[in-house]
């Protein structure tokens, strides 16, 4: 990577989506919020802190997942899974971002064995890609082809707690 990411969304931009995002899920009435780590966790702070503005102050379990898109074509790896916390609930999935889907399609089979009664996806970044085997309930924003960074997403390790999100050239 060379130089500064350049900013493809702002922290002014971030901030008036997660706003919008909290009013659409609102009526949704989740119950509990599942982030998906690492890349979800700045995503998942800055929305829970939205939707207990609106009212809807939830609890929060994590997963961790890893993918390695690059060596293994699209295995995932469980670091930490969901407990029975999730169990009859309507969860709200959190993510980064939604490349090619393999991590939300995991995400979503170890959320349902473990008994959540619903799952809704949201993500700060779907790139719609055509090939993707899930797309988000939700997105901040959408239709990015670059390879992005900051706002909780990495290019192996650097760049995670930019406040905006940036794309690597």
């Amino acid at each position: 990577m060379t130089g500064e990411p350049e900013i493809l969304f702002s922290e002014a931009e971030i901030a008036k989506q997660i706003a919008g995002l909290a009013k659409e899920i609102m009526p949704l009435k989740p119950e509990i919020v599942v982030p998906i780590l690492s890349g979800a966790f700045v995503f998942a702070a800055d929305l829970m802190r939205a939707l207990a503005r609106e009212g809807l102050s939830l609890p929060m379990e994590f997963l961790w997942l890893r993918s390695y898109e690059a060596k293994n074509a699209g295995e995932i790896s469980v670091i930490a899974a969901s407990s029975e916390r999730v169990r009859g609930k309507k969860v709200l999935l959190l993510d980064g971002v939604l490349d090619r889907g393999n991590t939300i399609v995991k995400a979503r089979s170890l959320l349902k064995e473990a008994g959540a009664t619903s799952i809704v996806t949201a993500v700060a970044v779907d790139k719609l890609r055509a090939d993707a085997l899930a797309h988000a309930d939700f997105a901040m924003f959408q239709g990015v082809t670059e390879f992005i960074v900051g706002y909780g997403m990495d290019d192996a390790g650097n760049n995670r707690g930019l406040p905006y999100i940036g794309c690597v050239t």
